[in-house]
């Protein structure tokens, strides 16, 4: 190909990006956002030191991306993803300060209080979402060929049966002009306009499906001068905890050490129980979270700046698979294709994975001439695995109103049975821990050998209580 066009520079459209360097003479990522100094292509040591002062470069989190400010978990299958699409990223990150956490020593999951078994080898690192989306920017640009244009996206330029190009705006007055492209990759997040651009061309729109959850979080960072990060959370480099009230609400909270010797915190919240941004409410629900290592945060470290809330109304996919016709020329990526409920971590790690089947799709030699069938087909595996996960488990909240699924009650208690079991069983704890973090399939925590194991599990901490 000679030329491709990616609508937006987040790590969806970044990761798409560097998967495109090897298959055409110009990659173009269109990027309405101002990322300053973030363009620059320097790599190796110099680059390392850089990146070492980014969050106190005034590279914050951008319009385009509003979650930005939150909390966010890299996942051990994204992890991976971005490992093998820029080799050597883990080491240079975490040299440049973002945090190494592993599974089997520093890595605490809390339920309803109880601390699960440390299990497993799992590295994590831990970092914020800026730290992180300007060091894959800075590989991702190194790449020959590779480029951002500032410009907003007013829609698809089609001919014939294909996509082959964008409508673009550019400079104060918005004049408009069109970036040929013999790929077009639509990465613009869940907001994406790309059914309303298909049906203005007479194209059928992809199926597209919602679940109401009301999720509110919000975010804090923490400086503890002085204090040893080991004993800031009792040891915990990273946190989850997960309880249910008497009453039935779920609260959900993360934390972790990141750049800049600190630490982030998130708490969430639904419906009428969603967090803040007042400091004392923040810091009241850190306290009140039976996860130790919350308290341990808040009694330890001090604010540092404001506390910033997030709403995610709802989880939505658009099933592209379904369509009956589609342009050659057009395919999307990350939460453009499906956006999931935040808690679980699932997005950059979903970006990761569609960047992975482009590639597949790219190297069968079909693409960009005809509609890409085989990518979205891949994709949909990708999507109804993490859809399982978070959507199953949103379908338990009493105030979803949604259709349950046949067979949704003997799920949802088979699931508990196996996630109590997580508390004291350490080859469950590792199964399911494969299936956080995308690297198994959520059917592989059904198995007969889990459940028989998950079951002994319960009936051991029954006599032990």
């Amino acid at each position: 190909m000679r030329t491709v066009a990616v609508l937006g520079a987040g790590i969806a459209g970044l990761l798409a990006a560097r998967v495109l360097a090897g298959h055409a003479d110009e990659v173009v990522v269109v990027e309405r956002d101002d990322l300053g100094g973030s363009m620059g292509v320097d790599t190796g040591a110099s680059a390392v030191a850089a990146g070492a002062a980014i969050s106190g470069s005034g590279e914050g989190p951008r319009r385009g991306v509003p979650q930005g400010t939150q909390m966010h978990a890299l996942l051990e299958a994204g992890r991976r993803g971005i490992e093998h699409l820029l080799p050597g990223f883990t080491d240079e990150f975490v040299a440049a300060g973002a945090v190494r956490a592993n599974t089997g020593t520093d890595v605490f999951g809390y339920l309803d209080g109880q601390r699960k078994a440390l299990v497993g080898d799992l590295p994590m690192v831990s970092a914020t979402r800026p730290f992180l989306e300007a060091h894959v920017r800075r590989r991702v640009l190194a790449y020959p060929g590779v480029r951002v244009e500032a410009a907003t996206v007013r829609g698809l330029s089609f001919r014939g049966e294909r996509v082959d190009g964008v409508r673009l705006a550019r400079g104060a007055d918005e004049t408009a002009e069109t970036l040929h492209a013999d790929l077009v990759v639509d990465a613009t997040g869940r907001g994406s306009r790309v059914s309303a651009w298909l049906a203005e061309a007479g194209w059928p729109e992809p199926p597209l499906r919602r679940i109401a959850v009301d999720l509110g979080y919000a975010t804090a960072v923490f400086r503890a001068p002085g204090i040893d990060p080991s004993a800031v959370t009792d040891g915990a480099t990273l946190a989850q905890s997960l309880t249910t009230l008497p009453d039935g609400r779920v609260r959900v909270g993360t934390l972790g050490r990141i750049e800049g010797d600190r630490w982030i915190a998130l708490m969430a919240g639904y419906a009428d129980d969603k967090p803040t941004r007042a400091p004392d409410d923040f810091l009241a629900r850190c306290r009140e979270d039976p996860g130790e290592a919350f308290g341990k945060l808040a009694a330890n470290a001090q604010l540092d700046g404001d506390v910033a809330v997030y709403r995610h109304p709802d989880n939505r996919r658009r099933d592209f698979h379904r369509v009956s016709r589609f342009p050659a020329g057009l395919v999307s990526v990350g939460d453009a294709v499906a956006s999931f409920n935040p808690v679980y971590g699932q997005g950059m790690s979903s970006a990761a994975a569609h960047a992975l089947c482009l590639a597949d799709a790219l190297s069968s030699g079909r693409l960009p001439n005809e509609p890409a069938r085989d990518y979205f087909s891949a994709v949909r595996r990708v999507v109804d695995d993490a859809w399982q996960t978070s959507v199953l488990n949103d379908l338990r909240l009493p105030h979803v109103a949604a259709e349950r699924p046949f067979g949704f009650a003997l799920a949802t208690r088979l699931g508990d049975l196996v996630h109590r079991a997580t508390v004291t069983d350490p080859v469950v704890g590792l199964r399911f821990l494969h299936v956080l973090h995308m690297i198994a399939p959520p059917r592989t925590l059904m198995t007969p050998a889990t459940i028989a194991r998950s079951l002994r599990a319960s009936r051991d901490s029954r006599r032990g209580d």
